[in-house]
C-alpha cells in the first residue's frame, strides 16, 4: 500500500531532525574535566657551589686517528673494515691479546674473516655507509662482536685530512642499532623488566666527533620513558639502516 505523501514527509522530517541532533552531539564540545595546575620546578641547594669541571672522564669526545689503514682517493668505501678491526686489536693489546684478555676470542677469530659481514666465525659485521657529518660524503658505521663476552662494539669513522678517523665508539649488549639523520641510536637491554636503554650519539661539528646527546630508559611497549643517569661508555676502545 503506498505511503501517503504527508505521512512520508513527516517521517523524513523526523529522521532529518534526529540526524541533525546526532551530528550536533558528535561535533559539540565536551568537557574534559579540570586542568591540572602547573607546578614550577624547585631548585635544590641554591647555595651549592657550581662545579667547574667533571669529576669523571666518560669520554665525551671520542676521536682517534686509525693507524695503518689506507683510504684510497679519500673514499671510505675503499677502506677495508676487517683491517680497521685489526688496527683496533693492535692498538689495544690489553683488551685482545693473551689468555686473560676480555676479548681474546675476537682477536683469534679475526683470522677467519675474508671480508666483513661474511658470517660464520668472523666477528666483523656488515658495514654501513651514510653521511652522518653533513659534508656530503659517507661515513663508515662498523660493528663487531666482542668475544667470548656477549657484547657488540659499534664504531663510526670518517676521512679527515686523508686519514681514517674514528669519531664514535661504544660497546654493550646491543639489541639494535639505527642511523637517523646525523645520529646513531643504540638500544640495549635493561636490568629492569619491561624497559630498555636508548642511547643516541649526534654529530657535533665544533668537536669533530659524535657526542652522546640522549641517554634514557624506555618502556619496551613505547608508552613511557624515564631519563636515567648516564652510564659511562667504555674507555677501551638492528633494525639497521640500508647501505648506501
Amino acid at each position: 500500500m503506498p505511503v501517503p505523501r504527508r505521512a512520508l514527509s513527516a517521517v523524513m522530517g523526523a529522521l532529518l531532525l534526529a540526524a541533525t541532533a546526532a551530528c550536533g552531539d558528535a561535533g559539540g564540545l565536551v568537557a574534559a574535566g579540570g586542568t591540572p595546575t602547573a607546578v614550577s620546578p624547585d631548585k635544590l641547594w641554591p647555595k651549592l657551589t657550581p662545579a667547574s669541571s667533571p669529576a669523571f672522564d666518560i669520554g665525551e669526545v671520542d676521536r682517534e686517528v686509525v693507524k695503518g689503514v689506507p683510504v684510497p682517493d679519500d673514499d671510505i668505501r675503499e677502506a677495508d673494515p676487517v683491517a680497521v678491526v685489526r688496527a683496533e686489536i693492535a692498538a689495544h693489546p690489553k683488551d685482545y691479546d693473551g689468555g686473560g684478555a676480555p676479548y681474546r676470542e675476537t682477536a683469534r677469530r679475526i683470522d677467519d674473516c675474508a671480508h666483513a659481514g661474511q658470517g660464520g666465525t668472523c666477528p666483523v659485521l656488515r658495514p654501513y655507509y651514510r653521511d652522518l657529518t653533513g659534508d656530503g660524503r659517507p661515513e663508515l658505521t662498523l660493528g663487531f662482536r666482542l668475544l667470548p663476552e656477549d657484547l657488540t662494539a659499534v664504531r663510526v669513522y670518517t676521512v679527515d685530512r686523508h686519514r681514517l678517523t674514528q669519531i664514535m665508539a661504544y660497546e654493550d649488549a646491543v639489541s639494535g642499532v639505527e642511523l637517523a639523520d646525523r645520529s646513531v641510536i643504540i638500544r640495549a637491554p635493561s636490568e629492569v623488566a619491561g624497559y630498555e636503554y636508548r642511547l643516541q650519539w649526534t654529530w657535533a661539528e665544533d668537536q669533530g666527533a659524535m657526542l652522546l646527546t640522549h641517554d634514557e630508559m624506555l618502556r619496551t611497549d613505547g608508552h613511557q620513558h624515564l631519563p636515567r643517569a648516564t652510564r659511562s661508555p667504555s674507555a677501551s676502545p638492528a633494525p639497521s639502516a640500508s647501505p648506501r
